[in-house]
């Protein structure tokens, strides 16, 4: 228990939003609730997610020999946001620098100070959404939060603007959290606003129908959706965490890699419906916004902008035969 608490305050002092420690074992409810939804085909095109389905549902055939699993988060609420009438608009958790390799070396950090109570370890992972972990799972297993209706982890105190990541390790650790049932209560906030209906019932999305899925993932065609309800988003979607409640508790991240670029701030919307490769990978270069690509990305401003340029014609349209009339 005392090496258990030693790791969580040195996490804390690392600035981590929140530690929490669980012992590795099956997640049998959770792993049903992932084949239900896989079963209905609501992962698109999304493959990976139906592959190492036994090693996401149990860590220690992921990792052989793992015991305890550290899970942590990290803030990446931004000071400023991207995106009003003159922007199109990006996920704030791709404003910097790929968080990937950020968390990763800060967890690397961590691991230094555990080893440095432990000796060395054989064995150890560390994963920051890059291998086939049910990260939110873990971090309700760890009890840092729970999950919101509208499917994302709530800390709740802090809101759910946090990226998540795992030590795998192969000790045995005092499990320190408390798994928190669902606070969200009778607000249906999440559900509302979102322009797309994707998600269709609390607790559960059709990601086929999701902004964030439809710019990132999504590799075909538009056509068949308006582009309105994407609202000026070209990369990523944060509409049903903006207005959740519990993120009133948001605080601006500290981390000076997740810090958007003066040229990124820069870009108005007539700059972006120009932009080239040269640019894309200027702004770009180690950023989430790759997982796009610039092609992905182009295609998602040529199709946000010709629905502003539809409406713009029917706006001139209508105000054309109110006069005549």
């Amino acid at each position: 228990m005392e090496l258990s608490k030693w790791i969580i305050e040195e996490a804390e002092q690392m600035r981590f939003g929140a530690c929490g420690i669980a012992n590795a074992t099956v997640l049998k409810e959770e792993s049903e609730h992932v084949e239900q939804w896989l079963n209905e085909g609501y992962e698109g095109e999304m493959g990976y997610l139906t592959r190492n389905k036994e090693k996401r549902y149990d860590p220690r055939l992921l990792v052989e020999g793992t015991k305890s699993i550290v899970t942590v988060l990290y803030n990446y609420y931004p000071k400023q946001q991207i995106g009003d009438n003159s922007r199109y608009k990006i996920a704030k958790y791709a404003y910097g620098a790929d968080y990937h390799e950020v968390l990763k070396h800060k967890m690397r950090q961590l691991l230094e100070r555990i080893e440095s109570q432990t000796g060395k370890l054989e064995g150890t992972r560390i994963f920051v959404d890059s291998a086939p972990v049910l990260d939110r799972a873990w971090a309700v297993r760890c009890g840092l939060g729970f999950i919101g209706k509208n499917t994302t982890l709530i800390h709740p105190k802090k809101g759910s603007f946090f990226f998540i990541g795992h030590l795998f390790l192969p000790i045995d650790l005092t499990e320190t959290g408390q798994v928190l049932t669902n606070r969200c209560g009778r607000c249906t906030r999440c559900i509302d606003a979102c322009p797309t209906g994707a998600l269709e019932a609390p607790f559960h999305i059709d990601a086929r129908k999701c902004i964030s899925y439809l710019t990132i993932e999504y590799k075909g065609s538009l056509a068949d959706i308006d582009p309105a309800t994407f609202d000026g988003w070209m990369y990523g979607c944060d509409i049903c965490q903006d207005v959740c409640p519990y993120n009133r508790f948001s605080l601006p991240n500290m981390e000076p890699e997740f810090q958007p670029s003066e040229q990124l701030l820069a870009m108005q919307k007539d700059d972006w419906k120009k932009l080239t490769e040269t640019k894309f990978e200027t702004i770009f270069k180690h950023s989430a916004v790759q997982r796009a690509g610039f092609e992905g990305l182009k295609r998602n401003i040529d199709f946000i902008s010709r629905g502003e340029l539809r409406d713009a014609v029917h706006d001139t349209e209508s105000n054309s035969i109110s006069k005549e009339s």
